[in-house]
Order: C-alpha cells, then sequence, then structure tokens
C-alpha cells in the first residue's frame, strides 16, 4: 500500500540503499487519478514491496533532482538506485512486470 511521504522519507529510503518505488502525482490530474488505481491494484501482489507517494506541488527538490518531466511518473529504485523512470502506466499487467524486476 502506498503512504503518502515527505522528502526526508525518500532521501532516506535512497541512503539505507532500500528497493522501492515513489509515485508522483498532482490531484488535479486525471491521468493520475487513472495511475494511482491501477498501481494500487499491481502493488497488492508485492506486499513486501516499499512504496510512497508524493504531491508534486509539494516536493520541488524531488522533481529537480531527478529531474521529472510531467506526471503521473513512477521512480523504480532498486538498493538505493533509481532502477527506472516511467510516465506511461500502460496496463496493470505492465506495471506487475516492472515490480517483479526490482522486487
Amino acid at each position: 500500500m502506498m503512504q503518502e511521504w515527505k522528502e526526508e522519507e525518500c532521501k532516506l529510503a535512497v541512503e539505507n540503499g532500500e528497493t522501492f518505488c515513489l509515485y508522483l502525482y498532482t490531484p488535479l490530474c486525471g491521468t493520475c487519478q487513472v495511475a494511482s488505481k491501477m498501481l494500487t491494484i499491481s502493488l497488492e501482489l508485492f506486499p513486501g514491496l516499499k512504496a510512497g507517494k508524493m504531491n508534486m506541488n509539494y516536493v520541488q527538490a524531488i522533481a529537480e533532482s531527478y529531474e521529472i518531466e510531467s506526471v503521473p511518473c513512477l521512480l523504480l529504485f532498486k538498493e538505493g538506485q533509481l532502477h527506472q523512470k516511467i510516465y506511461a502506466f500502460q496496463s496493470v499487467p505492465y506495471l506487475y512486470g516492472l515490480l517483479k524486476e526490482i522486487s
């Protein structure tokens, strides 16, 4: 299940070399709402995978440091390193495959 994170939580997960996914969104983005539902379904199959979400309106430093071009965006981290940056969420099976790569 995705928890709302602050910048400190993201930085700590990276510093600790954790494997996790970070979902970046804005509340008024319709595509973000659909992507969030798809990601929530996919994450149900990975109960041990750490997952956070952040409202891009409040985390400009994250947007700049990871060069986020648009929302929705999914950042996949493996052992504290950015593994992949996803903008096109496509389908639940597609997201499942991406999450399986890092878990």
